[in-house]
């Protein structure tokens, strides 16, 4: 009960980034609670729309510590690499857990009831055979592929 509250308190929080997200035709995948932030996972469909999202999202909240927003630009809008690299250090995806001298190409999930690191590799990367690159980049934590404990936070590789 207290989740569903806290979920609904925070929808309305950052209610104002949410809609300029759906203005900027941000393909929104799931919104939900992560242990006690709130989850957004979207597409957007440029570097541009998913920095004035970011932009909102701070005005909210400068220390947005209670969300996780994992924005990845659309792949057909994305610049080429080299490009992007010239242009941004920073790759397409950030994270309120990324920190500003690393972990750029870094995401981090909180696993839920129910996950493993097959279906976690499903949501992330559309594939649930690429479980062992979830698993390599987390060895420091995890001593067995088969066994993820629910609030465990996972380092999610690009």
């Amino acid at each position: 009960m207290a989740q569903s509250q806290d979920f609904e308190r925070l929808k309305q929080k950052y209610q104002s980034a949410i809609h300029l997200m759906e203005q900027l035709q941000v393909h929104l995948q799931n919104i939900n609670m992560e242990g006690n932030k709130l989850f957004i996972r979207g597409e957007a469909p440029s570097e541009e729309a998913k920095n004035k999202a970011w932009d909102q999202v701070k005005l909210i909240d400068p220390t947005y510590s209670d969300l996780t927003l994992d924005l990845t630009v659309s792949a057909q809008q994305a610049p080429s690499q080299s490009t992007a690299q010239q242009t941004s250090p920073q790759s397409a995806t950030m994270t309120a857990g990324a920190s500003a001298s690393g972990g750029q190409n870094q995401r981090h999930y909180t696993v839920q009831p129910g996950d493993t690191l097959s279906k976690i590799s499903r949501q992330f990367y559309g594939d649930a055979n690429k479980y062992m690159k979830i698993y390599e980049a987390n060895r420091g934590t995890l001593h067995d592929p088969n066994k993820i404990g629910v609030g465990q936070e996972l380092i999610i590789p690009e």
